[in-house]
């Protein structure tokens, strides 16, 4: 009966795409057939070209490269966050003359979505709660901006200028977003050197910028890479309404159904909001979303 079994589950096997198969006296053994991408010919990060002629960078690149195209499911769902999450980002960064670029240093914070670092950094640019409040952020027990998307990316678009006008070029500006700017700064004056692409850095750092390069390549390129998704199966913008209060709402799963919609809906819409009631006595004017399908 073990030996019908293996040749039922061989026999499945053999029927999915992509795979080698072949049997052994004791086991099955399943390979998966992939194809080795070769590294774009050229690259640059907001119009700074990468100097993939040095080893080590080119190295550095394949390696984020090999990694993020073989991280399927992650990729995937980023590729599908983002036909929602861009649209928001896109914009603002214009608005600030940041690089369009940037919108990839957002997707290897946190995959577009509002998650919580170990370290305690929160949201899709990934705010530690100081530097939030330095960047104009209100960060407290019933609101944190650094889940509002919108809000967020302003912040960080302010970091970026002051990085940018403190190193010179884009490049390690995304660099000092992840080391910071003291950090960074510290390196290439005990190095005495002026490029990103010249210091040693921490390894968190030093994957950053190529980290960015492999999405920003992946996510332009997303067929050339293994990434066909079809466009009903993209996470697209959802239509709200807009609604402005100025006073405290002592419970919002009411203030959700007054609405039409309940309060999963609502904190989905408006992840900023870090209470069952939102505390006001500053008389503070803050804007709601509201879906208005009601999902």
């Amino acid at each position: 009966m073990k030996r019908i079994r293996n040749i039922v589950i061989a026999a499945v096997l053999i029927g999915l795409s992509g795979l080698f198969v072949y049997s052994t006296s004791k086991k099955i053994v399943v390979t998966e057939k992939r194809e080795v991408v070769a590294l774009p010919m050229e690259i640059d990060f907001a119009g700074e070209k990468t100097p993939l002629h040095i080893a080590d960078v080119r190295e550095r690149l394949d390696r984020e490269m090999i990694i993020n195209t073989n991280l399927h499911s992650t990729t995937t769902l980023i590729l599908k966050r983002a036909n929602r999450a861009f649209p928001v980002i896109e914009p603002i960064l214009k608005k600030y003359g940041i690089p369009d670029d940037f919108k990839y240093l957002a997707v290897i914070e946190s995959g577009l979505a509002n998650v919580v670092s170990p370290a305690g950094a929160r949201g899709v640019w990934q705010f530690m709660p100081e530097t939030a409040k330095e960047k104009g952020m209100e960060v407290n027990d019933f609101v944190d901006e650094r889940y509002h998307l919108e809000k967020s990316t302003e912040a960080a678009c302010r970091y970026l200028l002051d990085a940018k006008n403190k190193f010179g070029n884009w490049t390690l500006a995304a660099a000092a977003y992840n080391g910071g700017m003291g950090g960074v700064n510290k390196q290439l004056t005990n190095q005495q050197v002026a490029d990103y692409y010249d210091v040693l850095l921490t390894e968190e750092t030093s994957r950053y910028v190529f980290r960015i390069l492999a999405l920003k390549e992946i996510m332009q390129n997303p067929a050339k890479y293994g990434f066909e998704i079809p466009n009903e199966q993209l996470y697209h913008p959802i239509e709200v309404k807009k609604i402005q209060v100025d006073s405290t709402i002592s419970d919002l799963a009411v203030f959700a159904k007054s609405q039409g919609v309940n309060y999963k809906i609502l904190k989905i819409h408006n992840p900023w909001l870090r209470d069952k009631k939102l505390e006001n006595k500053g008389k503070r004017t803050y804007t709601l979303e509201i879906p208005i399908e009601g999902y």
